[in-house]
């Protein structure tokens, strides 16, 4: 069966990635009212920010030809982010998946579905957030299709949104809300800076006393 392939958006630009890279995911939400961001999809890897473009990719539960289609088209920096539709009875990646994305520069995977080789998964710094683990592979059959919008945990992603996660999960939005929140953003981080170093020097009067 056959993989629909539309034309991708132009790239985050780098200057907003520098902007929002190591911004937390919870000030991002924060200032998207708490309401977007993927649920029930969790990091996998050994550690370390996610930050790029959205590809997205859309697929059949269980099949994952849609992705090695993606990684033909995938730029340095590109995030792969699969509606898999939350189905977690076979993986869609596993090591060799995860090395050759590492090997051309994509800056990560979403999956809303399994993974498996969470050993190596574990090891690796290459972002990797799923939705579950099975040893159980995947078929390669189609169909699916790539830069189309899609939901991830209810998170809905389109093509060449800003991906960003952390420990606490992932959050996308496009290029120009990104923009826009950055003032926001930037003053609510200020404001937790500033809290957080007086709770800590009442702690320190405190053992001083």
């Amino acid at each position: 069966m056959t993989i629909e392939e539309n034309a991708a958006p132009q790239p985050v630009d780098p200057s907003l990635i520098t902007e929002y890279r190591g911004v937390a995911t919870s000030i991002i939400s924060d200032n998207l009212s708490r309401l977007p961001g993927a649920t029930g999809v969790l990091p996998y890897h050994a550690g370390g920010p996610l930050i790029g473009t959205a590809l997205t990719v859309k697929t059949r539960s269980g099949d994952n030809l849609a992705i090695h289609a993606a990684l033909k088209i995938a730029r340095r920096g590109d995030v792969i982010v699969v509606d898999g539709g939350g189905d977690v009875s076979q993986a869609l990646i596993g090591e060799i998946i995860l090395t050759h994305a590492e090997s051309i520069g994509v800056a990560g995977f979403v999956i809303d579905g399994a993974i498996r080789d969470v050993s190596a998964i574990r090891a690796s710094d290459l972002p990797c957030y799923a939705r579950g683990v099975t040893h159980k592979g995947p078929y390669k059959n189609g169909p699916g299709s790539l830069n189309v919008p899609v939901s991830i945990g209810g998170l809905v992603v389109h093509p060449g949104d800003l991906i960003v996660g952390d420990d606490d999960g992932v959050v996308a939005l496009s290029p120009q809300v990104a923009v826009d929140l950055l003032p926001g953003i930037r003053a609510q981080e200020e404001r937790e800076r500033v809290k957080i170093a007086k709770f800590k020097e009442a702690r320190l009067q405190l053992v001083r006393a």
